[in-house]
Order: structure tokens, then sequence, then C-alpha cells
């Protein structure tokens, strides 16, 4: 059974002021995350802005954390797009650089029907030997992989997980339901990691726990314990933290937080935007709050 762990970050992508890459602090942010409470970084992602990197850029970026972090903690290659073959070609080309796992998020804008998400899925699954983390986010690809079609792709050696960012808790208990109780359900929202716990989930691909990553653990870790109602409080004094870091598009907000707590990991690549005003206003008053600042 392979164990990414129970706490993964989403990464951000680090930037310089020009907006090239900034390999150097995603080296130190990665080592820091990994010393406090993440099992395990998932590179690539959404978070990290990967419409906006170049392939070049991603693979470099897989190099150079996975160097900086070694076996500290699991590094998880977003290589997923919406064509199939690049998807194959990047996941081929995350693997011969060593990293421990790739996520392949559902295919966007082409809207494939559910048999074509089941063979997009399986053919990336036939040429890697990599394990595979699926990634379910309907908000943002336009597509949900509905529960049957998990659980066919759960039925395929390489995939171990899905993270699960659908937003509709009863999928995540019918998907429970449908597959092996060795197929990992990960939380893709923060704000949902307590309820898709009750339903079966192992824990969460956190945006937050750039910054509470110990606090996260701690409440994944009572929770399993069956501490649930400590886990629970955990979870509660977290959320205006969670709702801040979302008020507007991800990673707009995180980034903006980073800065504040000492990672200056730079702006954001066009389309997306630096926060305005107002947005930064609203996470540092949870900063605050919580005694981050």
């Amino acid at each position: 059974m392979v164990d990414f762990g129970n706490v993964l970050t989403a990464m951000v992508t680090p930037f310089k002021k020009d907006l090239s890459m900034d390999y150097a602090m995603a080296e130190k942010l990665a080592v820091h995350l990994c010393e406090n409470g993440n099992d395990g970084l998932v590179i690539h992602g959404t978070t990290g802005e990967s419409p906006t990197l170049t392939h070049e850029e991603e693979y470099e970026l897989y190099r150079v954390v996975k160097k900086a972090v070694g076996s500290k903690c699991k590094v998880i290659a977003g290589t997923g797009s919406n064509s199939t073959a690049t998807t194959i070609k990047s996941t081929k080309e995350a693997e011969k650089i060593g990293v421990d796992g790739a996520m392949i998020v559902t295919p966007y804008y082409n809207k494939p029907p559910q048999e074509g998400l089941y063979q997009h899925f399986k053919a990336v699954a036939d040429n890697t030997g990599l394990p595979l983390i699926i990634y379910n986010i309907p908000g943002r690809t336009s597509r949900n992989i509905e529960t049957p079609t998990i659980a066919r792709l759960a039925e395929i050696k390489n995939y171990v997980a899905v993270k699960e960012a659908s937003g509709d808790l009863n999928q995540v208990e019918a998907v429970r339901k449908a597959t092996p109780k060795d197929f990992l359900i990960y939380s893709g929202d923060d704000n949902l990691t307590y309820p898709i716990m009750e339903r079966g989930g192992i824990g969460v691909i956190s945006v937050a726990s750039h910054l509470v990553g110990k606090e996260i653990k701690q409440m994944v870790s009572l929770f399993l314990e069956g501490k649930k109602a400590e886990a629970k409080a955990i979870h509660d004094r977290l959320m205006p933290l969670f709702d801040a870091i979302f008020v507007t598009t991800n990673p707009i907000p995180i980034k903006a937080a980073l800065e504040m707590v000492g990672f200056p990991v730079g702006g954001l690549r066009l389309p997306m935007i630096n926060a305005t005003q107002e947005e930064k206003e609203t996470v540092k008053k949870v900063l605050k709050d919580l005694g981050l600042v």
C-alpha cells in the first residue's frame, strides 16, 4: 500500500519580481513545509499556477523540490492536462526525475463523457509505474468524475487515491462505499476536511497548510485516534483562515498571506492578479487573530 501521508500541501510556485521562476525560494518553502506538519507536497497543481508554467519550468521545479526535500516528505507532481498525450509525456518526465507520485486532474475545457474520462486516466496509468492520485475538481474543469468512474479507476493498480474537491459530501460517501478500503480519499477543500474524514477520508491536500501545517496535522491525527471533539475544535478554530484564503480565486490570497508571514513568494502570472488591498486586509486580520503575524 502506498503511503503519501495525511497532510499534503498544494504548494505555490514562487516567482521573482519579473515573474520568472524563483527556484531558490521554492527550495526554501518546500523544506519549511516538510518540517512543519506536512507529509508531502503537491507541485504544479492549481495552487502552483500550473496553466502558466512552461514544461521546462515544470520539470525543473520537480527536480529542485525533490532534491531539496529528499526523503523528508513525498513529492507529488501535478502532471495532468486536458490532452492525454501531454499528460502521459509529463508524467513520464516526472517519473524519470524521481518524484514519488503524480496527481492527474480531470481534463478541462473539452468536457469528455465519463467513458472518455476513464480512458484518459487509464491511458496515463498504462504508461507509468508511479502511484497516481485522481484530482476531481469540477468547479475548475466543468466535469465531475462520477462515482462509478472513480470506482472503475480504483481497480487500476496505479490509482491509489482521489483528491475530492467536488464539494459534494454525498459523492464522497458514495465513493468510499464503492472503492476498496486501501483506496484513499483526500479532501481537496480545507473547509471540508473534517466532514470528509467523517465520511472515510484519510486527510487533506491543503492550501492552508502553508501557514498552519502543524495544526492541520494535529487535527487529522486526533480524528484518526478517535478524539473527534478535539479535532473538530481545531477545525472550527481554523475555519476563519480557511474562508480568508479563499476570499478570491486561489492562489491569490495564499500568496499574499505567505508574504505577510515572511515568505516572499512573489506575484502571480496573468491572467491571475495580485490581491487587492481589501483582500489583503481580510487575510491579515485572520492571521493576526491566529497569532501568525
